[in-house]
Order: C-alpha cells, then structure tokens, then sequence
C-alpha cells in the first residue's frame, strides 16, 4: 500500500509539474503575441513599417485584409498602407483590447487572437474625422523560436449612436 501511496504522490507532482511548465510556455508565448500586437498597433499609429517586417512572415501568397481592402503581400501593406497614411493622416489612434489568445497544433506553433478594434484618425486633405470599432484577427506561426504574423483580417464600422433611453 505504501508503494502505491508513493507512486500515487509522484503521479500528481509529475502531473502538475507538466502543468505548471506548461502553462509557463503558454505565459511566455501569449506575452510574446501581445508585444507583437503592441508593435502592431505602434506601427499603425507611427506610419512605422519596421514592426511589420520585423513580426511578419514575408512569403508568397501572403494576404492582409483591412475592411474590405486587400494587401497582397507585406510589401504592399507596408509600401501601400501603413506608412502612407502617416502622411496622409492629421492623426491615427488606434486601441486594441479583449485580446484572446489560442494555440493550435500538437506542438503549440499556430496560434490566433482575436481583439476588440477601436479606430481613430483624421484625413488631412478632406478634414473627415472617423471612429470606428470592429474586431482583429492575427493569424501566428512559430519559427525558429520567434512567433511571425501570417495574415491578418480587421474589420470595422462607424460606430453607432445608443439610442436614448426610453422611460
């Protein structure tokens, strides 16, 4: 009995050693994501592309969405979206929040997140002010150790009045 007690006692540490490792790793990565997204986000806001390079993974076939509009490839997000609209921009705020993390695969290297969107700016030569809200998705592969975005689908709209309140 006294055997069965002692492999029983070191059944459950090893379990929750494995645990405890596990969800370390699990800590570690979903920092790693978000401090990516907050390059993201700086990125945006900065008309700055070198988050972008440095976070994504540059292959062929690559595609990001933003509201309806297409940038195939990191070039042409980077070239053709991110930094010119630092020009083109009096201001750009931007906030991701709610960001939910979930990895996939047997060895953890595919992961997703998903995050509340809330957009800000101003066009500099039509004066228009927008706000918007909407939602994020990243797509993210492990490699080499480093996690890379491999594609990304925002989707937002105007954000709408509450209706007032009736007694």
């Amino acid at each position: 009995m006294n055997k069965y007690m002692t492999a029983l006692l070191l059944l459950v540490v090893s379990f929750f050693t494995i645990a405890h490792n596990d969800k370390a790793h699990s800590d570690k990565d979903i920092q790693a994501i978000i401090t990516i997204i907050d390059g993201i986000k700086f990125g945006w806001e900065n008309g700055d592309g070198t988050p972008f390079r440095k976070n994504y993974l540059n292959f062929q076939g690559a595609r990001y969405i933003e509201s309806g509009g297409q940038n195939p490839g990191l070039d042409s997000l980077v070239n053709h979206h991110v930094e010119p609209e630092k020009d083109a921009m009096e201001y750009l705020k931007l906030d991701f929040s709610n960001i939910e993390v979930t990895f996939e695969g047997s060895d953890k290297d595919f992961a997703w997140a998903i995050a509340d969107s809330e957009v800000q700016g101003k066009v500099k030569n039509s004066g228009k002010v927008f706000d918007k809200t909407g939602y994020q998705t990243f797509l993210f592969r492990k490699i080499d150790g480093d996690w890379k975005v491999i594609h990304t689908h925002s989707s937002t709209r105007d954000k709408q009045p509450k209706a007032p309140h009736k007694h």
